[in-house]
């Protein structure tokens, strides 16, 4: 696969700092049952990568020193973590947000038939991938039958309550399925609950429209089809200093598999650790893939990171082209 590492690093992206610390958002590992095009984790059923329970319990040990608000499980497929369950059953006990980045088919996938119900009885809060309403799009970015595995399982979800604008919220997530800037989201947003409902009877909350980031193998596909700099040029071309006071990596600290904290998700798969201002004033290229030089979340339990600074790249235009992006959707 071709990295675009090399090309991100150098940017005149404005320099970013850090506000109060309220997400921890956690990648659990990288074993999926789906091979997505736009996966920029690189996922997949191979992988064998997954967090130990000693790393999960030093998350719950950060929760309660930092006093979380949120927390944001995500994969490959967080759900086939074999912790993943007492993870989201000790966060609840707590009090915190629990936010489960769902591909839907996970829960039609023998073995965890009862898994919807597990999320419904605890309250998580499902943030959905469903990069299209129709068939033929969705199958082509993320597999055969894909499409009709998912309605299934959002109909599964509706009979239990999600998506009914109560208590179980049930967001869906749109990817573009190309080089392309994500559609303004509302009127996305009204085309997805239409057409759900008509022809499937599928409610939901809301949906968040993500740009795709020029990274792992949605980036690979871009150098292999020489996009990537034209790319690159759409992103800053539809940038927006607005968005800069939403980007979510100002009140979020991403955490690998391993329990390396990044600044983010996508400076998480592209392995650009988080840069504290009063240990370690190297070069961000110096630093790269250096075990050594990584911050590990228990480097962090006595630490304030307000006010740090955030390790930045020519992706983070992604974040700001636009109507802007996060992985709470849209920023205006």
């Amino acid at each position: 696969m071709k990295d675009t590492a090399p090309r991100l690093l150098k940017t005149d992206f404005p320099p970013l700092h850090r506000t109060e610390l309220h997400t921890l958002q956690v990648n659990l590992g990288y074993l999926c049952n789906l091979s997505c095009t736009h996966c920029h984790v690189n996922a997949g059923p191979k992988r064998t990568e997954l967090m130990t329970r000693d790393v999960i319990d030093l998350l719950l040990q950060f929760i309660d020193a930092k006093k979380i608000q949120c927390l944001d499980l995500t994969g490959g497929a967080p759900e086939m973590n074999p912790h993943f369950r007492y993870l989201v059953a000790e966060a609840r006990a707590r009090g915190v947000e629990v936010i489960d980045r769902c591909n839907l088919t996970i829960l039609e996938e023998p073995g965890y038939e009862d898994l919807a119900q597990f999320l419904a009885d605890s309250g998580v809060y499902i943030s959905a991938s469903l990069p299209c309403y129709e068939e033929a799009n969705v199958n082509e970015q993320r597999g055969k039958g894909v499409y009709q595995t998912s309605i299934e399982a959002l109909q599964r979800l509706n009979r239990l309550g999600y998506g009914k604008g109560g208590g179980l919220k049930l967001d869906l997530v749109y990817n573009p399925n190309g080089a392309f800037l994500p559609p303004p989201q509302a009127s996305l947003q009204a085309e997805y609950k239409q057409q759900l409902l008509a022809h499937h009877g599928i409610e939901f909350d809301e949906l968040l429209t993500i740009t795709n980031m020029p990274i792992s193998r949605f980036g690979s596909m871009l150098m292999s089809k020489g996009q990537l700099e034209s790319y690159l040029t759409l992103l800053k071309d539809n940038y927006s200093e607005s968005n800069l006071g939403g980007v979510m990596c100002r009140s979020l600290i991403s955490v690998d598999w391993q329990g390396h904290v990044y600044d983010c998700d996508f400076n998480q798969m592209l392995e650009w650790p988080m840069q504290l201002s009063t240990t370690d004033s190297s070069p961000l290229g110096d630093l790269l893939a250096s075990d050594s030089r990584k911050v590990h979340l228990r480097d962090l339990l006595q630490r304030s990171l307000e006010g740090e600074p955030i390790v930045i790249g020519e992706h983070c235009y992604g974040c700001t082209a636009g109507q802007g992006s996060s992985c709470g959707g849209a920023l205006e």
